[in-house]
């Protein structure tokens, strides 16, 4: 069954069918799998619907609460799919940082794909940044770009020329060239845009495809090949509530000369509310979740657009508990009394830092100042506040890290999360460091904080700083929800006991204050 506007439809003489997967796994993070809090892969589900709406046949493989990838090979013996595909999640910044462990899972799918002689077609961050190194592990195609209409293009294509048989990769471990058909037959590829394949041993790039501007065209996202049992048990043992993950948008204008864009660059387009309130009606009625996650780069930009949908939102009577990521600048009093009306729990804001010549520095486009005043809109309308906090940019000392403990003491907020600077390819920041970094480009896991070019400290530094904040954060937070429970008892509910209890971080944020300063010291000399 499908639901919301009319899908792009092309007609295609051959029906594939396609087994969508994609190799990231809570377990293979340790900070992710501590955090729990898995999502179903929103983009993959949207290709699968846009395959699905031209007649082909889909089914899912989805290790995201998986221990390994071993089952992808029972899900090849249930599915014998003519095809695969392994599409990333590129609305899950926990992708979009291209973690080692994520692309070692995913180029082995990509290898037992191309061992049973099937074509892969890659989409997805990583494989947008380094095409080759998925066609060095079997795939045929990697998409790069919004991926799907391109998609749906190449599948035609491959269906309506009889579905290819991959060969062996040669000595070099590549793989073979796409254009040979089941048949012998040559077929060519250049007339279809967003693609990068082998010809005759030579990579071949076509022509950038422009990316939708009515996102309304595309179908709802496949949620019925989710196991969504497993997630709802997984999601209830671990926080006692179930979370679905939307998107409203796709892209993100703002130009944080860190932040990486491969897919969708500085564009920024919106769906209708009304199509928004109607997957909201949809995840509800079917699925039942507790809340939400408007995984967008921005929630909140367009103050028009905001304001009809939660108005809509309202309306329909479906207000729901909300988690969204926006920018400091944009928690005008409208913005967030339509963020509240509309079910607004928790807001994320990229804080990064509390020098003001370091967000200077990442072109970040926003001051001290607003980040402390979206923190307090938001807190008087009874929305929890999280920060995002990034250390080790190029030119942060001592002085200026020191500030941006300052601004979580200041502001208090409900949560923090923190992150060293990430040279991601693509970036204006990647380019200014590229001749600095050593051998390792990419982080094994989020956890790894290691800054990957020679800077001011070390990531011994980094991540014993990481410790220190964290720990200063809890205990401050835990202090002060125990003097509510003793001033006002009665105002006191699970989430303050729960708060509460980061008392017990007193005294590892003694102990990793003081080997801060050891590593500070020892780093000076």
């Amino acid at each position: 069954m499908y639901f919301g506007t009319p899908p792009l439809v092309i007609q295609t003489p051959t029906v594939a069918s396609v087994l969508f997967a994609h190799g990231h796994l809570l377990r293979y993070d340790d900070k992710q799998f501590a955090i729990g809090k898995p999502y179903p892969p929103l983009a993959t589900l949207y290709a699968a619907a846009h395959l699905r709406a031209q007649g082909h046949e889909v089914a899912l493989y989805d290790p995201m609460l998986d221990k390994d990838t071993s089952g992808f090979t029972h899900a090849l013996d249930r599915a014998r799919p003519d095809l695969v595909v392994l599409y990333d999640d590129a609305f899950n910044w926990f992708t979009k940082m291209c973690l080692g462990r994520m692309r070692v899972a995913a180029r082995a799918l990509c290898a037992e794909a191309h061992a049973r002689h099937l074509p892969v077609i890659v989409g997805g961050h990583d494989a947008a940044d380094d095409p080759e190194t998925y066609l060095d592990a079997g795939a045929s195609f990697v998409i790069v770009g919004e991926a799907e209409l391109t998609l749906g293009e190449l599948v035609a294509r491959i269906s309506a020329a009889g579905v290819p048989k991959a060969t062996d990769r040669g000595d070099s471990g590549a793989s073979t060239d796409a254009q040979p058909s089941a048949n012998g037959a040559a077929r060519a590829f250049d007339d279809i845009n967003g693609l990068v394949f082998r010809e005759r041993g030579f990579v071949r790039k076509t022509t950038p495809r422009r990316l939708l501007q009515d996102l309304d065209e595309l179908p709802l996202p496949a949620w019925d090949l989710v196991d969504m049992d497993r997630y709802r048990t997984f999601w209830k043992q671990r926080h006692g509530y179930f979370s679905l993950n939307m998107v409203t948008t796709r892209g993100c204008p703002y130009k944080c000369n860190w932040c990486a864009k491969p897919v969708y660059g500085n564009t920024y387009h919106s769906r209708s509310p009304v199509n928004v309130v109607e997957e909201m009606r949809l995840l509800r009625t079917t699925y039942a979740p507790d809340h939400l996650w408007f995984c967008d780069d921005i929630l909140g930009l367009k103050t028009k657009w905001l304001a009809a949908w939660s108005q809509e939102v309202s309306s329909q009577g479906l207000a729901t508990p909300f988690l969204c990521q926006t920018r400091a600048d944009l928690m005008t009093d409208e913005n967030v009394r339509a963020l509240r009306v509309a079910g607004c729990a928790e807001a994320w804001l990229g804080a990064e830092s509390g020098a003001q010549a370091v967000l200077d520095a990442m072109d970040k486009g926003i001051t001290v100042d607003q980040i402390r005043a979206a923190a307090g809109r938001l807190r008087a309308v009874g929305i929890r506040v999280g920060l995002f906090l990034q250390f080790g940019y190029p030119g942060e000392g001592w002085s200026e890290i020191q500030a941006t403990r300052a601004l979580v003491r200041d502001v208090r907020p409900d949560d923090i999360g923190i992150s060293v600077s990430y040279p991601l390819p693509g970036t204006r920041f990647y380019e200014r460091v590229r001749e600095r970094l050593g051998e390792k480009h990419n982080w094994d896991q989020s956890t790894d904080l290691d800054p990957l070019f020679p800077g001011v400290f070390s990531r011994d530094f980094y991540q014993t700083l990481a410790r220190t904040v964290h720990a200063e954060f809890r205990t401050r937070r835990g202090a002060r929800a125990a003097l509510t429970m003793i001033g006002d008892p009665l105002r006191t509910d699970g989430a303050g006991l729960r708060s509460a209890v980061d008392l017990r971080h007193a005294g590892r944020w003694i102990v990793e204050r003081a080997r801060l300063q050891m590593a500070r010291r020892g780093e000076s000399n």
